[in-house]
């Protein structure tokens, strides 16, 4: 993730050239990744806090007023045009509030942004991807939306509407609107990217095109992966297909890496918060040691992912989490409602990791593609080299638009099961 030119995370193995050519017809792109971040990220909780506000935008009654009408999926419930953003010349920004679906299929308000082009929309509306964006943090002002770089900015998000895509984007429930952020769960986050669509549609008639493709990172490379699955049972025809980017498809990778992986023991006790926004009957002290409780409050409250990191910084998951943790009833529940590469998905899939990836390690990415493969789910897997989480999402930013366009042209898909 950027934040005003900061990587949250170093590139692995300093330069790293990448390639690769996507589906029929498409241009292979090439790249270099220079070596190191531009500067160090905050190192103490003061640091990293002073930094997440000044990037932070208010939480206003735009957020948290409710909506007393009649609820259904996608409904929008209002949208207003912002101008509190730091995005390229040219570029518009809205945000609204719409209904969407918890895992349990309950109604909750989420939020959103719509970022629109420079210039007038063609006919038929502008191209759209739905974005699923990877961890912010947990706590409700922790929204991309409320970040005035809108999180993703210049990692690779600004480089949708500059090759004229527009963006819908969603904070998830919880995440700008009141409630409990249900993180890593691909139910919830996965209703949250679909219903989003519908809702930018009414917010911005004529401006969007009915036909769309999810992209997600991280977080929201599960969550892209989920909307496909959903879409299988929806069958929408205007959806185009999904491109999932160093996702969280194998959890319990992520949780419990092999050693040699490395792994962000970190992220564990948002993992925490989010099993206990799920199974509201857990006890997050029943996971998280003295230690990894400490800052706990904290990231539930309004630290988010620089506080995160810089709070548990140089601890293992030994440190911050108690033995056999995810073994844990509730923690067994979740990996198994996360569960990927069963379930069919609907239209072409592009799944894509970095062989440098410390925090999502790409061989958990890679089994679950292969036995996707193996049920049946046609996909396109790349595995770039030396490509640490982070980066990942920014070098390949070019290979995802080329796809996605491919896809609103009507190209034919080109899968890769056979080289897994």
């Amino acid at each position: 993730m950027v934040f005003s030119g900061v990587w949250r995370k170093v590139l692995v193995g300093g330069v790293a050239a990448v390639a690769v050519s996507v589906g029929a017809g498409a241009t292979g792109v090439a790249q270099t990744a220079p070596a190191a971040q531009m500067e160090e990220l905050p190192r103490t909780i003061p640091d990293a806090m002073a930094k997440e506000a000044s990037l932070a935008l208010p939480v206003t009654s735009f957020y948290t007023q409710p909506d007393t009408g009649s609820a259904w999926p996608g409904k929008l419930v209002r949208a207003e045009k912002a101008t509190d953003y730091s995005v390229p010349a040219g570029m518009t920004v809205w945000r609204i509030i719409y209904h969407s679906l918890d895992a349990e299929r309950k109604d909750v308000l989420a939020s959103a942004f719509i970022l629109l082009p420079a210039g007038n929309a063609p006919s038929g509306g502008w191209p759209t991807v739905a974005w699923a964006h990877g961890t912010s943090g947990v706590a409700q002002t922790c929204a991309p939306s409320l970040m005035k770089d809108l999180y993703y900015g210049d990692e690779g998000l600004f480089d949708f509407p500059k090759a004229g895509l527009a963006v819908v984007a969603t904070d998830y429930h919880g995440q700008g609107t009141p409630g409990a952020h249900h993180y890593m769960n691909k139910l919830s986050q996965g209703y949250d990217v679909i219903y989003s669509v519908a809702a930018a549609h009414e917010a911005l008639p004529g401006l969007l095109s009915q036909q769309w493709v999810a992209d997600g990172h991280s977080q929201g490379g599960m969550a892209a992966w989920s909307v496909g699955e959903m879409e299988q049972q929806l069958n929408n025809p205007d959806y185009l297909g999904t491109v999932s980017v160093s996702g969280t498809i194998n959890m319990l990778n992520f949780i419990a890496p092999k050693k040699e992986e490395g792994g962000a023991p970190f992220y564990f006790p948002m993992v925490a918060f989010g099993v206990k926004a799920r199974y509201p009957g857990f006890d997050e002290k029943t996971v998280l040691t003295a230690a990894g409780y400490e800052h706990y409050p904290l990231l539930a409250t309004k630290g988010c992912w620089f506080t995160g990191h810089a709070a548990y910084t140089g601890k293992s998951s030994a440190d911050i989490m108690k033995p056999n943790w995810t073994k844990a009833p509730a923690v067994q529940a979740l990996l198994k409602e996360d569960a990927v590469g069963t379930l069919p998905v609907k239209g072409p899939l592009m799944v894509l990791t970095g062989s440098g990836d410390v925090s999502v390690p790409p061989n958990g990415v890679k089994a679950k593609a292969r036995k996707a493969c193996k049920n049946g789910i046609k996909l396109f897997f790349h595995v770039y080299p030396g490509l640490d989480h982070d980066p990942t999402m920014i070098y390949s930013t070019q290979d995802q638009i080329n796809w996605i366009k491919d896809r609103f042209a009507h190209k034919p898909f080109a899968e890769n099961c056979n080289q897994l």
